[in-house]
């Protein structure tokens, strides 16, 4: 009979979701902590309870209700399996991230978690939740605390030969080290989440993760074509999955392309069957920098990085090879300015270019530096004088080639004698 009125009383609270959501929250919140039996019929409803009410807190940006409703639940996990409790604190974290600027209460609830699952002796939880929160510390940028976790759990985990979670805390590992660009370190931590992935069956999605990571450290170092096609490899598994981070991984198949001078072939991605499926300001983003490196145009390039700039320059991965194709894009554009002149004023460059003139002075001073050309800034006049390549002096490389082939002769003459001698 208990279990018929907490059905209902669940059922009349959805009906008020939509029209009184305040009065739904009410209902929901009495199915979760009345005074009802929690046979297993009854643990079923309140968990539907549950996610719904979690989903109506998400709806109105009440992360702060969220966090109350994990400490209110408290003594509900005390009666239910572990294995429903562990379910649940998950579920109710993923909601609370839904929830836009909820970082911070996301890492106190995390935490708080963390704290009460120790006091409980729950490791299984513990453990998982410490893997959400070292997470939360990459996104926050906290890298030493992250570092800290995590080799804190790798120590723990490895004892308990947990691979699903080693494959987890290897792969996190990685994605730490590469935001702090060290590359050694980052491909060691992935190579250890490949050798436990190899020894179970792990998820799709997580798949989709390792090869999106390995593709990232291919990027870094500037073989596309590899890391295209693993990127290519964590599209197709996340578009299967019908997964949002999808949008990401085409993001990352077009940054490939540009970055090969293949930038003509990313309207035709675009357009494709999958292109057309995510499409969105992610991937109207990297049209946008195709053409403008298609047309070998700065103020294109520039434009679209204060146009998407949430897209292109908040996004590590991308702003690390967008500035590195911007610096060869000026280059380029400079020395085919001055080509024809061997004395140009620094200013009418500047024009040429439509930029600044201090930026324009930096970066010709770096060339030169950089022997891109040979020439010499005359601050003073306020131009820049263009030598000619002197000729190769090629009477060094004949000395080097005697010197070589008299070397051989010696060593020959030094063989025939030990053999008279001999």
């Amino acid at each position: 009979m208990a279990n018929h009125s907490l059905g209902e009383l669940y059922a009349s609270a959805q009906e008020l979701e939509e029209a009184q959501p305040q009065q739904a929250i009410s209902k929901l919140r009495d199915v979760l902590l009345g005074e009802q039996a929690n046979d297993a019929e009854s643990i079923k409803v309140k968990e539907q309870a549950l996610q719904s009410l979690a989903n109506l807190y998400a709806k109105q940006h009440d992360a702060s209700s969220l966090r109350k409703l994990l400490t209110d639940l408290r003594p509900l996990f005390a009666l239910i399996p572990k294995a429903k409790t562990a379910k649940i604190v998950r579920t109710v974290i993923d909601t609370i991230a839904k929830v836009p600027d909820s970082t911070s209460v996301q890492l106190e609830v995390c935490k708080e978690q963390v704290q009460w699952a120790q006091s409980e002796k729950r490791t299984f939880l513990r453990q998982r939740i410490e893997v959400r929160l070292a997470t939360l510390y990459l996104e926050t940028r906290d890298y030493t605390a992250a570092i800290s976790l995590i080799g804190k759990l790798l120590t723990e985990v490895k004892r308990l030969d947990d691979k699903l979670l080693l494959v987890d805390i290897h792969l996190l590992e990685s994605r730490v080290h590469t935001a702090l660009r060290n590359s050694p370190k980052a491909k060691a931590a992935l190579t250890a989440a490949r050798t436990a992935a190899n020894a179970i069956y792990i998820p799709p999605a997580l798949q989709a993760e390792i090869d999106t990571q390995s593709g990232t450290l291919h990027a870094e170092e500037k073989d596309y074509k590899t890391a295209y096609s693993y990127f290519f490899e964590a599209f197709e598994q996340f578009n299967a999955l019908d997964d949002p981070k999808a949008v990401l991984s085409l993001k990352y198949m077009l940054l490939c392309k540009i970055m090969l001078s293949s930038a003509e072939e990313v309207p035709g991605m675009i357009s494709s069957k999958a292109g057309l499926k995510h499409a969105g300001i992610e991937v109207d983003a990297m049209r946008t920098i195709a053409k403008a490196y298609q047309d070998r145009s700065l103020q294109g390039f520039q434009e679209a990085l204060k146009e998407h700039e949430e897209q292109l320059v908040k996004d590590p991965v991308v702003h690390t090879h967008l500035s590195a194709l911007y610096d060869t894009l000026l280059e380029q554009n400079l020395i085919r300015l001055i080509e024809p002149f061997s004395c140009v004023q620094i200013q009418h460059l500047a024009e040429l270019i439509s930029l600044p003139l201090e930026t324009v002075l930096n970066k010709l001073a770096q060339m030169i530096l950089d022997k891109k050309f040979a020439g010499t800034l005359d601050q003073g006049a306020g131009c820049l004088d263009v030598f000619e390549e002197p000729p190769a002096d090629e009477i060094y490389l004949a000395a080097l080639e005697t010197f070589s082939n008299m070397g051989h002769v010696v060593d020959t003459l030094f063989n025939r004698s030990q053999k008279i001698m001999a």
